[in-house]
């Protein structure tokens, strides 16, 4: 089960914090032991800035990208004391974005922080993540200034087969199919929108949004709407494989580095708390 969420955090001040990131050179974002990732950065900064923190600052991101995954409009919160917020001086909570952005290494860039609503929690109080994936295929215009942000792939997409095959992941569905699967965790996930397009020089952009996503998720569908689009397999073949709920037969998890997370989304502030508790119930198919 995931680690219970404290809504109530008495005695600290709650900060949300908006950031983006290239995530090519980073180990995703969970600190590890001498690895370069986004959560050790930001705990380093974070620490020279209020002070130690035997908590961690109780830092908790929206969505745990994994390593070579961007961010765009990333999201995450941490708590300070009184005794850590009054290393400020007279600074404000409004400096402290100019303040990280002089620690953090040049590819993170923070875009705001303010204090957060009363129960929020930047990964339990979502409700939904967008992501976009590009590709590059023959039609497309091989920028060299994307090729950190671009998967090039063989041959020409066919994107209206799929658009059609994606269409047939929409909804609350058992996405075991398309994850690893993770010990005391459920695969179930509601997909809201799938669209395949072509954006500028041709290249083929995917974007998907759903409630939350688990574990390569994001990447195994795009692998299966490669193949479609390759002509490698059909549209009611990734329906049959959404429906068998198991990995066998599954096409090949493509490439981190295309992948782009754009957008994370919440409810109104009276609703982040009873928001944030719905999210660590362990989901059913027989959900409203």
């Amino acid at each position: 089960m995931s680690e219970p969420v404290d809504l109530n955090v008495g005695g600290f001040t709650r900060l949300r914090i908006d950031f983006g990131y290239d995530g090519t050179d980073f180990f995703g974002w969970s600190k590890q032991p001498e690895l370069r990732t986004i959560q050790a950065a930001f705990l380093e900064a974070l620490t020279l800035i209020f002070g130690e923190s035997e908590i961690d600052f109780s830092l908790r991101v929206a969505g745990r990208t994994d390593a070579g995954v961007h961010a765009l409009n990333q999201v995450a919160h941490f708590d300070l004391s009184q005794t850590q917020l009054a290393r400020l001086g007279r600074e404000t909570i409004d400096d402290i974005a100019y303040k990280l952005n002089r620690l953090l290494p040049n590819d993170i860039r923070v875009s705001a922080v303010g204090v957060a609503p009363e129960g929020f929690d930047a990964r339990f109080s979502a409700i939904n993540r967008r992501y976009r994936y590009r590709l590059a295929d023959n039609l497309s215009f091989k920028n060299p200034l994307e090729t950190r942000f671009t998967l090039d792939v063989a041959g020409q997409l066919n994107i209206e087969a799929m658009s059609e095959a994606g269409s047939q992941l929409l909804g609350l569905h058992d996405f075991a199919s398309f994850c690893k699967p993770r010990e005391g965790s459920t695969t179930i996930r509601e997909l809201q929108e799938i669209t395949v397009s072509r954006g500028q020089g041709q290249v083929v952009e995917i974007e998907i949004q759903a409630d939350a996503f688990c574990h390569n998720m994001v990447r195994s569908i795009v692998g299966a709407l490669i193949a479609v689009g390759q002509g490698r397999a059909t549209p009611a073949k990734i329906k049959q494989l959404l429906e068998q709920t198991n990995r066998e037969g599954s096409y090949k998890v493509v490439s981190p580095h295309g992948l782009s997370l754009l957008k994370i989304g919440y409810p109104a502030d009276d609703q982040l708390a009873a928001q944030a508790e719905k999210a660590q119930n362990l989901r059913t198919l027989d959900e409203n």
